[in-house]
């Protein structure tokens, strides 16, 4: 090989080596933070500094809310458009999402009252399965199901009462809450 070659292989390697370096250092400035742990030092050297804590797990985001009373209940968050279907030993059987009446209870406990197999409800849908624990201004608030399985947000403009769910919940809710079953309202 001529002298004059080995000078451009030789200035190729340093072009391809410095590409090498930069493409590296690219690489690691825009790794993520959650990739490195700064507090566990240069990889082959002792550290002193004890592990950092786990976090916390996230708390159960479905879990039947803590000041919802004990034993047998029906609970109904209503921030939260959800209903849990607890047991004497605690635990929820079922839980759903509702669409709220336009009238609300307060929170507080309540007793179911009266059921209803089929009838229309107050917005002139026909309903299955009226559980009714709640009177608020002279309007029935209640759990129902559409039988058509709607969830339409209620008319503002409307006093109803009905809390809407899906019919397979409203289905068990109409085994589980019968007259005189806990209702715990949470806000």
């Amino acid at each position: 090989m001529a002298r004059g070659s080995s000078g451009f292989v030789a200035g190729l390697t340093a072009a391809a080596l410095a590409a090498v370096c930069f493409l590296a250092y690219q690489a690691s400035a825009n790794a993520p933070d959650s990739v490195v742990d700064p507090s566990a030092g240069a990889p082959g050297t002792a550290t002193t500094a004890s592990p950092s804590p786990k976090p916390a797990p996230p708390a159960q985001p479905l879990a039947v809310p803590a000041d919802s009373d004990t034993g047998k209940r029906v609970v109904y968050a209503l921030k939260d458009r959800r209903v849990w279907l607890v047991d004497d030993a605690e635990k929820a059987l079922r839980t759903f999402t509702v669409m709220p009446s336009a009238v609300s209870p307060l929170p507080g406990v309540y007793a179911v009252t009266s059921r209803s197999g089929s009838i229309k409800g107050s917005d002139g849908v026909p309903i299955e399965h009226v559980v009714r624990f709640a009177n608020v201004d002279d309007v029935s608030v209640g759990f129902s199901a559409a039988q058509d399985n709607s969830m339409q947000s209620p008319d503002p403009t409307l006093k109803t009462g009905g809390v809407r769910m899906k019919r397979p919940d409203g289905d068990a809710m109409w085994t589980f809450a019968t007259v005189g079953a806990k209702v715990v309202v949470v806000p």
